[in-house]
């Protein structure tokens, strides 16, 4: 075949970028047909608002797309900290970690042209990895002190390890081990983020620490993908960028993508959060260093586009970025089963429970262990500073919200999003009843008042309880702490409280856990007994054995009261699906326990009771869509 001349592949080029370039990402004007209520879209903004109003964020942008189709893309807030400067929905965010898909989905490429071996060793591109050391920590039992030796490595690290994260890599921030400490040690960092340094340096850098575990045994999040980076560089022959560029980021016409912002695009770049230092990401400057695990910027435009390719199988819009088999690879579990996934809470992504890892993603694989709405199949990640986006093959859904928000604040705004997204679907309407009863006897109507509890937020949440103690946890200063224990719980039962530290549990010391070996400690089968040591104040230490009950973190309460004879529900906290805080809707009966909403979405409720005759239950929308709240009072 005969090499085509520059201005052939130029124009060739020209015309993938206007190709790519007709995917519309302007909403369409009736979400209803795309199965979502406009009323309940609206209360992302609404709660977006509140957020910019009481200084957690100074505004995000979020889409949400499904079938190919835009439901709901939006901006809320300002760009600047002043909040003079409206925000635009094609904001340009730093989107750190959710950088490595991209990097992956480049490696994947290489993969298919056969210049890439995801299942050669590191070395073999990069051979300073040769002779990289494991370190392996060890506790003398009589004094207590602990030893790093260091040992070969059993089997070579492969690329397929930096694709998965199970290189045996860190982050200096993720962990207390000594591994983690002679990262912080190193100085490595200031030079790592330095805009004169390159991926070359880096690696050579990194070839002189050890490893913390052995390749192929753990999974644990770190520089994988950053040296992903630079294996591309030398399987393609290319800087990571142009590589990028040449083969992602311009066929699919994402042309606000890249490891710096230059001077004309400055005015759509986000303030970082407030207390963030942007020095060491100095992204509005030129650079050399490429980090593809954390280094990009985008705008909500630009990353549906990577979205909507991924969720077609590889291709948008007549370009073919991917195959089939290599989306469908990167978005299956590539963990073996000795490996458990460890990114329960990894610190910039969230709560991922639940889930497994594939080539490049998070990947929602168990709905009893899941904290987060979705389809099992679901994949996902995000990045510090609040970048966080999802894809559900099953509902043909993206959802993408970029925030900018200090390290460690993330979760409560991806948490709010996601459960706001399906709890913005709707379920086919039923209509209004053609009669309702006359009347209905006032005492029954008041046996139905109390607080029901949801764990669902729509009828696409599928969650399940779990075995577990019934706390929320986190890990500060390499400690297990109880945030809370959950009301009525297992632990609360036995007098675990907030600030309680967790030293132990069945006996093996929490100090140096990572977040999610923590938590599967703590989980189980129901009915079986865990053992708790706990160091509280200047008291001795305390020692509990607690029975795993079914635990699932509840959602959000309904409110029934009857007033002027009438029934009203009225939603405690978040919203669930008509019912919102601070707005009671009076219910219309259809019987002598069913009810509907007359107007919005015509929910229809059924109460149920249990065999003493007490209402128990409150079940919306009754059927193969249903969700069910149970009484607490």
């Amino acid at each position: 075949m005969k090499r085509l001349h520059r201005p052939i592949v130029t124009l060739l080029m020209l015309c993938f970028v206007t190709a790519a370039r007709a995917y519309d990402i302007a909403p369409v004007s009736d979400p209803e047909t795309l199965d979502f209520s406009s009323s309940r879209l609206a209360r992302i903004a609404a709660w977006q608002q509140a957020q910019v109003d009481a200084g957690a964020f100074s505004g995000a942008v979020s889409v949400i797309a499904r079938n190919g189709k835009v439901a709901y893309l939006r901006a809320v807030g300002f760009r600047d900290h002043a909040k003079t400067i409206p925000l635009r929905t094609d904001a340009i965010f730093w989107i750190a970690s959710a950088s490595k898909p991209i990097t992956s989905a480049a490696a994947m490429m290489l993969a298919e042209e056969g210049k890439l071996d995801l299942a050669a060793p590191v070395h073999q591109y990069i051979p300073a990895f040769k002779d990289t050391m494991v370190g392996v920590e060890t506790r003398d039992p009589v004094s207590g002190e602990t030893r790093l030796a260091l040992e070969p490595q059993k089997r070579p690290m492969i690329v397929e390890d930096l694709l998965r994260h199970t290189s045996g890599f860190v982050y200096q921030d993720q962990g207390d081990a000594a591994v983690h400490k002679l990262y912080r040690e190193s100085g490595m960092y200031p030079r790592f983020f330095a805009r004169g340094s390159t991926l070359q340096d880096f690696a050579s850098r990194l070839a002189r620490l050890p490893l913390a575990h052995q390749p192929g045994d753990i999974w644990e999040y770190g520089h994988s993908v950053d040296l992903l980076g630079r294996v591309i560089e030398i399987a393609s022959g290319q800087p990571l960028d142009q590589f990028l560029n040449s083969h992602l980021l311009k066929p699919l016409g994402m042309v606000d993508t890249a490891f710096w912002v230059p001077p004309e695009k400055l005015d759509r770049l986000l303030d970082p959060p407030v207390g963030e230092q942007m020095t060491d990401r100095a992204i509005a400057k030129p650079t050399m260093l490429f980090a593809g695990g954390q280094g990009l910027v985008s705008s909500v435009p630009d990353f549906l586009r990577f979205c909507q390719m991924v969720l077609n199988g590889g291709e948008l819009d007549g370009v073919r970025i991917l195959s089939p088999a290599s989306v469908r690879r990167m978005t299956t579990n590539a963990l073996p089963h000795r490996i458990r996934f460890a990114g329960a809470h990894v610190g910039n992504v969230g709560p991922l429970g639940g889930s497994t890892f594939g080539l490049g993603f998070a990947i929602r694989s168990n709905a009893a262990y899941s904290t987060m709405p979705g389809s099992v199949g679901s994949f996902s990640w995000g990045g510090a500073w609040g970048a966080y986006f999802w894809i559900d093959p099953a509902e043909q859904l993206i959802a993408i919200q970029l925030v900018q928000v200090p390290v460690g604040r993330e979760q409560p705004e991806r948490q709010a999003f996601r459960n706001l997204t399906y709890g913005a679907f709707r379920v086919p309407d039923q209509g209004v009843p053609a009669s309702v009863p006359a009347a209905i006897d006032q005492a029954a109507l008041a046996s139905f008042e109390g607080t029901y509890t949801f764990t669902s937020f729509s009828s696409r949440d599928k969650q399940e309880p779990f075995g577990g103690v019934g706390v929320r946890i986190e890990m500060q200063n390499g400690f297990l702490k109880v945030v809370s224990p959950i009301q009525d719980g297992p632990a609360a039962r036995a007098g675990v409280v907030a600030n309680d530290i967790i030293t132990h549990v069945d006996d093996v010391a929490t100090q140096g856990m990572t977040f999610g070996q923590a938590l599967e400690k703590l989980r189980g089968p129901v009915d079986t007994t865990v053992r708790l040591k706990i160091a509280r104040g200047q008291e001795a230490p305390i020692e509990l054995t607690i029975v795993r009950a079914g635990v699932r973190l509840a959602g959000a309460d309904l409110q029934v009261s009857v007033k002027d004879g009438k029934v009203q529900i009225e939603a405690s906290g978040a919203p669930v699906l008509d019912f919102e805080n601070g707005a009671p809707i009076t219910v219309v009966p259809m019987s002598t326990n069913e009810f509907f909403v007359d107007g919005r979405d015509h929910t229809r409720l059924a109460f149920e009771r249990d065999a003493a005759g007490k209402a128990t239950r409150l079940v919306l929308n009754p059927g193969p869509w249903q969700i069910t709240g149970h009484r607490i009072n």
